[in-house]
């Protein structure tokens, strides 16, 4: 029972990053039904970006404020010089997708370049020791990076839900053609929404690499597709379905390691999206969506 505990603490942390990072890809998908998959290697540079001010004796609040910030621009960048351009030449589905694909590429090289390829040491965050409950250890760092990433989905949703921004990025979901004739500044709420979810990749990359305490350039390629595994497993689009579809994958991955071995913990969450897809499509919680001709 205790080692049940554990490995459900375990899980929690763990599927808690995996949905702040698959809501950027929810986010995006939302407006442009556009698969982002450089997402990956913006979360792996937003924490290069932290250690690189943690350095510098910038302090933790300060340095991971930068990181969100420049990553954040980061994803603005990537947005009007890589797919802002093909949207105005109104090109296919494909041809932005394969563009996120070089891009990501070319961010993991980068750091690469600037960082080397070795691994590198992270501090660890927030380590004020342990707790003991119901015969479990329980990591106080744990605990904190599970509120900080839930509070941070939080205001996401708020964000979406509950704002005009968020408002205008629904009616961009909904007809992009309309939301333009009815005054929104379409570009505009497209480059708010990369900034977001630049700044949620660059938290939740923080956040892993204090837990682990290592950085290294491909870091976010493997992260990268169970959060996209995460957000089409809840409904991509939809970001509680995010959540709880991050939660999912990290739980099922926690428990494929300690009960089947190390060797097994990334195929079970693919086995899993598979299983829900074959079964429901569009994830649980997505809805099937009629397209007009």
């Amino acid at each position: 029972m205790d080692m049940v505990l554990q490995q459900i603490i375990n899980g929690l942390t763990l599927g808690i990053i995996y949905a702040l990072v698959a809501v950027g890809y929810s986010l995006v998908f939302g407006i442009l039904r556009l698969i982002n998959f450089s997402h990956g290697s913006v979360y792996a540079f937003g924490a290069h970006i932290s250690m690189l001010f943690i350095g510098f004796n910038f302090g933790l609040v300060p340095a991971i404020t930068a990181s969100v910030v420049i990553t954040g621009l980061l994803g603005v960048f990537i947005d009007k010089t890589g797919l802002e351009p093909l949207r105005k030449k109104k090109s296919k589905g494909i041809s932005a997708l394969i563009t996120t694909i070089g891009i990501s590429y070319i961010i993991q090289n980068l750091l690469m370049i600037v960082f080397g390829s070795q691994t590198k040491f992270f501090p660890k965050l927030f380590d004020y020791g342990n707790f003991t409950v119901a015969g479990t250890v329980v990591g106080i760092r744990q605990i904190v990076i599970f509120a900080i990433a839930l509070l941070l989905l939080a205001v996401l949703t708020f964000v979406v839900n509950h704002t005009k921004v968020g408002l205008a990025m629904k009616a961009i979901e909904q007809n992009q053609k309309a939301a333009h004739l009815m005054g929104i500044n379409v570009n505009s709420v497209i480059t708010f929404t990369f900034f977001l979810g630049g700044s949620s990749a660059a938290i939740a990359g923080t956040l892993i690499a204090g837990y682990y305490q290592m950085v290294y350039p491909v870091m976010g390629f493997m992260v990268g597709l169970k959060a996209f595994a995460a957000a089409v497993l809840g409904g991509i689009g939809i970001l509680y379905g995010s959540i709880i579809g991050g939660l999912f994958i990290g739980l099922s991955e926690t428990f494929a390691a300690t009960y089947l071995g190390g060797s097994y913990r990334d195929a079970i969450a693919f086995l899993i999206l598979i299983i829900v897809l074959l079964f429901k499509p569009s994830g649980l919680f997505g809805k099937k969506t009629i397209t007009k001709v």
